[in-house]
């Protein structure tokens, strides 16, 4: 990804994003409004979008549906505060944001441009604690077992069912039937709503499923 969008209506977070910006990315273009972002989007498939929500005139809903429609493009939400609400949606949610704090450390958004160039999602330590603190409740009440929730935790890190019988020294058959019990307990259909269960439960860590 050679294209940086910046949407940040503050002045001086744009020059200071350029800065950093400028010896990583060929381009670095600017983005007034949604409507704008997705206009240079159509020009520019796989951008960084830097996007500061609390300033930016949108929804969560048009980023997301903006998200879904580029998802070559990858967004990072830069902002002063976003609430713990809104980054679980955006974190949990099936396209994947960044999540950056304007009070990162220049190593955290060093870091985080340097993943966006090469595609890859990244939170910054502010969020990732939000997270982890309102996921610790709902962790300890987990209705799962130790073993489901190893098996849960081996499933959203993209392991096959053979792959996980094979580490764990079970038959095909017995991991099927966790995971099956899994679907049951957290009443979801599919492996996809069990990990996002996962992830908002604290069973697999936020930092770790980015990586």
């Amino acid at each position: 990804m050679n294209t940086l969008i910046l949407s940040d209506n503050q002045a001086i977070t744009r020059m200071g994003m350029k800065t950093i910006a400028i010896t990583r990315f060929d381009k670095v273009l600017e983005a007034d409004d949604i409507h704008v972002l997705t206009k240079k989007l159509l020009t520019e498939e796989r951008a960084v979008a830097v996007i500061d929500y609390t300033l930016f005139d949108c929804t969560a809903e048009q980023l997301l549906v903006v998200k879904e429609r580029f998802p070559a493009s990858l967004f990072i939400l830069f902002s002063d505060a976003l609430s713990e609400e809104f980054i679980r949606r955006m974190v949990f949610s099936n396209p994947k944001f960044s999540i950056l704090m304007k009070d990162s450390s220049l190593d955290e958004i060093e870091s985080c441009l340097e993943k966006a160039k090469n595609g890859i999602p990244f939170i910054c330590a502010k969020a990732s604690a939000l997270l982890e603190k309102e996921t610790k409740t709902q962790e300890d009440d987990s209705p799962l077992t130790a073993t489901e929730k190893e098996i849960l935790k081996a499933m959203a890190m993209g392991k096959t069912t053979k792959e996980i019988a094979s580490e764990r020294f079970l038959s095909v058959y017995t991991v099927m039937t966790h995971r099956k019990n899994i679907f049951r307990k957290l009443q979801v259909n599919n492996a996809h709503e069990a990990v996002r269960y996962a992830l908002r439960a604290g069973i697999v860590d936020a930092m770790e499923y980015y990586i």
